[in-house]
């Protein structure tokens, strides 16, 4: 027998992504019925009962969002009808009003449309941004006194100002009126604003509730002008800002979002806007129509349809194409670039912003690629085998750019599954960082915990910015791990994977792909829709660009084999997939050479159930026979060392040795002149999944 573990010869770096699958229950009665009133497919219908959908009227809602009804803005927050009162007095009176705005592309697309806005409306208006190096974020004492030394008479926030207390109240002991708009999560104390208006602190079940800082400044935006009965051509310049932000934002598209959202990416691609316009041009974003179907899979009327019913983009448009270009300027440029790049009506100067933003977005993605690496080798030395019994991490290091830690803080925790709060170094005293977090870790409480030991903090559920003073790093690093221990239970330390549905790659096709336009745009709250394969066969594989998995997968049905490509993004530690996998994917369109075909784009990938079971608790010295191809074979589960591995002997005493998750096992009648051989090709890998069903029948 071979007597050298296979590990020897081929050890992947990480065999699979470490993640928990949770497989929505399925329910194929309901989904039958719904499906039926609703004049759905089952599947879609099964798709909607996993976003909460229980009756025909909830997903004719969903599906329709124009037929909601929604209440009156004015009717919802409170402090509209002051706020609109105080801007219609300072258009009136001609008195200066500046915005006080934030570098992310929330508050970026915040800011240009109340500039664009209120310029048409008549307003002398302005407008300041902190800079992320050397200030942080939001309005602070220093942007107040210079916009009174300026002569500033009311100071607007967007996407910022609910935690800032000394700020709003320095300006208001200077004289100045004060309106904050803002989204983010509510402090203990609010600040002396002659207004706030926070969909946080309305009704949670209001249509409005979800919006983004964009959300509340285009709700702002379209009240003054509905007042001063100034709508015309405001709407789709606001909206098309208001589309941009949210995405980018990852606010959830359900209430009034869903319905904005859908009406913008429509108007988008026919922008009027000379800086939308630039960004989707060297975005090499191209608008995609579907014949005989509109957004919501809609029947069009007749052929002219590419025309009557523009096409539409998608929120992934947004979300890694433009988003990113307007994300980088704020992280690692100066914000007036997308300001000017949003406010500007010279198609010139819209499209030389617009390169600067690719410009920059390159620099960005270099960055992150170098600091994501430092970070990993980092946390795999100091941090790794501690992250069970901590349960968040808290990695700070000199010389990182304050602008792009944030990205890789979201990167660590898909990869380790844990929260984690990044910072770097200000000065020597200082640290500056930013918070990503797991479903079950809510940042902004766990910062509020910390309170005392931290400067400036804000944030919400998912994510948080903050300061502190050097000193305190290991108080703090501690007082973390105390919230965290509270909240989080060791089961919860895997990345969450949220699959919809099981489909065999026999059913991925165009028509499938065509029904889930019914479901967008897909974003936060509404996620685009997850299915999952078992026990695929990987018949090709290999990296491409930078650390990517291009594969092809199959699936046997009913005798038949059926292939499909796919695509593995930034999973190269888990190159090569072993040759058996349960795959979890989104479906995406791939247009090449003029053609559109249907890939995978796969998020999970783990060993099939039946593989991890015997590997698991393998029978001891457990074996059968079986017969493949008219020849007889013995197998068995085996010990070896601390491993286990599954050796299938033919009649002439040669053995093939495998062992789970790996792509290379051993030939041979013995240790000494066995060879190495791809066990993912097919004369191996159908030999394998013979022996397995021998031992399954027989246990």
């Amino acid at each position: 027998m071979l007597d050298r573990p296979v590990s020897e010869i081929s050890k992947p770096s990480r065999r699979l992504p470490n993640q928990r699958w949770q497989i929505y229950p399925q329910k194929p009665e309901f989904a039958q019925k719904l499906a039926v009133l609703t004049n759905l497919s089952p599947i879609i219908s099964q798709l909607l009962i996993n976003r909460g959908m229980e009756t025909p009227e909830q997903v004719q809602a969903f599906l329709d969002p124009e037929s909601l009804v929604l209440p009156s803005p004015l009717e919802e927050f409170p402090d509209l009808a002051i706020s609109l009162e105080l801007l219609q007095n300072a258009i009136a009176s001609q008195t200066k009003i500046a915005i006080c705005g934030d570098y992310d592309a929330d508050g970026m697309t915040s800011t240009a449309l109340l500039l664009r806005s209120l310029r048409t409306l008549g307003a002398q208006v302005d407008y300041a941004i902190p800079s992320r190096m050397h200030e942080g974020y939001g309005i602070n004492k220093r942007i107040v006194e210079e916009f009174h030394s300026e002569g500033v008479g009311l100071i607007l926030t967007v996407d910022n100002g609910i935690s800032a207390f000394e700020p709003v109240a320095r300006a208001r002991e200077l004289g100045l009126a004060v309106i904050i708009t803002d989204h983010h999560d509510i402090p203990q104390k609010l600040p002396p604003a002659n207004a706030i208006l926070n969909p946080k602190l309305i009704a949670e079940s209001s249509p409005y509730r979800g919006v983004a800082g964009v959300g509340v400044a285009y709700i702002l935006a379209v009240s003054l002008a509905q007042q001063l009965g100034a709508t015309k051509g405001l709407i789709q310049p606001m909206l098309a800002l208001f589309t941009l932000g949210t995405i980018a934002d990852l606010a959830p598209l359900t209430g009034v979002n869903r319905r904005w959202v859908k009406r913008g990416l429509q108007h988008l691609p026919k922008s009027n806007l000379a800086g939308v316009r630039a960004l989707i041009q060297v975005g090499g974003v191209q608008a995609r129509g579907e014949e005989g179907a509109g957004e919501a899979g809609e029947k069009i009327p007749n052929p002219k349809s590419k025309i009557q019913n523009p096409k539409s983009l998608k929120p992934e448009d947004i979300g890694f194409r433009l988003g990113p270009r307007i994300n980088a300027i704020g992280r690692i440029g100066n914000p007036q670039t997308v300001i000017e790049l949003l406010t500007t009506d010279d198609m010139g100067v819209a499209l030389e912003r617009a390169m600067q933003c690719e410009q920059i977005n390159a620099s960005r993605q270099e960055m992150c690629e170098q600091i994501e690496q430092e970070a990993i080798a980092y946390v795999e030395t100091e941090f790794v085998a501690s992250l069970q019994k901590d349960r968040v991490l808290v990695v700070v290091q000199p010389n990182w750019h304050h602008g792009v830690i944030g990205i890789v803080a979201s990167r660590l925790v898909e990869r380790y599954g844990v929260p984690v709060f990044i910072g770097t170094y200000e000065d020597e005293q200082h640290i500056r960082g930013s918070a990503r977090s797991i479903p079950e870790f809510h940042v902004f409480e766990a910062l509020e915990y910390c309170h005392d030991l931290l400067g400036k903090f804000g944030g919400h559920k998912a994510a948080g910015g903050f300061s502190f003073p050097a000193e305190n790093l290991q108080v703090l690093r501690s007082r973390l791990i105390e919230f965290a221990n509270q909240c989080l239970e060791p089961q919860h330390l895997k990345p969450l994977l949220k699959i919809d549905a099981e489909v065999n790659l026999n059913h991925i096709n165009q028509q499938l792909y065509q029904q889930l336009n019914a479901l967008h745009p897909c974003g936060m709250d509404n996620p685009d829709p997850v299915f999952w394969t078992p026990n695929v066969q990987v018949v090709e594989q290999k990296i491409v660009g930078k650390g990517h998995i291009k594969l092809t997968i199959a699936q046997t049905v009913d005798n038949q084999e059926y292939k499909i490509k796919a695509i593995a993004w930034r999973w190269g530690d888990y190159f090569r997939l072993p040759p058996r996998v349960d795959v979890a994917y989104k479906l995406r369109e791939n247009y090449f050479n003029g053609n559109t075909t249907i890939e995978l784009e796969l998020i999970g990938a783990r060993l099939p159930i039946q593989l991890q079971q015997f590997f698991a608790s393998p029978p001891t010295q457990s074996s059968t026979t079986f017969e493949y191809n008219q020849r007889d074979y013995t197998c068995g589960f085996y010990k070896n060392g601390i491993e286990v591995e599954l050796r299938i002997k033919n009649s002439e005493g040669k053995v093939l040795v495998m062992q789970p998750g790996h792509i290379i096992g051993l030939l041979g009648t013995n240790r000494q002149n066995a060879k190495e051989v791809d066990i993912s090709q097919p004369q191996y890998d159908s030999i394998i999944q013979a022996a397995l069903q021998a031992l399954l029948v027989k246990s």
